[in-house]
């Protein structure tokens, strides 16, 4: 299975809690099955170094939203209100790098139910809820995703189109030409009482998974954090870092409305973020705590 079908797959899962919807789509290359004294829809999925599932409660009688919202369309475009779950896998824009496309419209998704369902294959995602996203990274576009209400604005530039190119290429350049996935760079760690460590990493890289790498740098910190970390799920909050943007164009952008939720403690934890939930996107002083 490909990285970017492993993350839609996830991601898919991740857009139904967080919009607290009960029921959402998979591919069928994932497991699926149910629970039926737990009324519980669990999945599995595989990632590079370990099993992942997750388990999330449902009702006895789960409901899929659907939209009735009018579309509108352009000659390159279409645009569309659709409600959670939006029923699309997703998968990193391989001719650019950059945005999504959708690879499969699911059955019990509000996109499915679009007179232009058969015209959304291939095509680019170019906003969310008004926001430029064709040019942004797939972590990115899906943090847009997540973050937006039970209802979306999703415009779409169709296979083919001409606008899709170009819109990427407008919204890349507004990003202050943002490095690309696999760019080797630098991240200086900052730990309490401890010489600092230039780690090399590559933009792309998970954040966590780049700190834990080196056995000399110390993420959770006492008993508390080292039995209780949630494995890079981004429940416990125990991997929160502070993080200095070095960039001229400050690349990292601002932490997510989940982080703002996870992370406690007003104006003095503001730079602080959840290494689990960061992928690497530029070179940045990251402080352990």
């Amino acid at each position: 299975m490909k990285q970017t079908n492993r993350r839609a797959i996830v991601l898919a899962a991740v857009i139904a809690a967080a919009s607290h919807v009960d029921a959402f789509v998979l591919p069928s290359s994932s497991s699926v099955r149910s629970s039926s004294s737990s009324n519980a829809l669990q999945f599995t999925t595989f990632s590079d170094t370990r099993t992942m599932q997750s388990t999330y409660s449902t009702t006895s009688a789960t409901t899929l939203m659907m939209s009735s919202e009018p579309s509108s369309t352009t000659s390159n475009t279409l645009s569309l209100q659709l409600t959670k779950p939006l029923g699309l896998i997703l998968e990193e824009d391989e001719s650019t790098g950059r945005g999504v496309v959708v690879t499969q419209v699911n059955e019990g998704g509000s996109a499915f139910e679009s007179p232009h369902k058969d015209s959304l294959i291939n095509a680019k995602i170019m906003k969310v809820d008004g926001k430029e996203v064709g040019g942004l990274t797939f972590e990115q576009v899906m943090d847009a995703i997540v973050e937006g209400g039970s209802e979306l604005s999703v415009e779409f530039a169709l296979a083919g189109s001409a606008s899709t190119a170009s819109a990427t290429e407008e919204t890349t350049e507004v990003e202050n030409e943002a490095f690309k996935i696999g760019t080797p760079i630098s991240i200086t760690v900052q730990q309490p009482d401890k010489a600092d460590i230039v780690l090399e990493a590559k933009v792309g890289d998970n954040l966590r998974k780049t700190l834990l790498a080196n056995k000399d740098i110390e993420l959770y910190r006492g008993l508390k954090k080292k039995l209780g970390n949630c494995g890079g799920s981004g429940q416990c909050g125990f991997c929160a870092v502070e993080l200095v943007d070095e960039t001229e164009g400050k690349v990292w952008g601002e932490r997510s409305e989940y982080e703002d939720n996870k992370i406690k403690g007003g104006e003095e934890r503001k730079g602080q973020r959840l290494a689990c939930l960061n992928n690497i996107v530029g070179p940045a002083v990251v402080k352990t705590l």
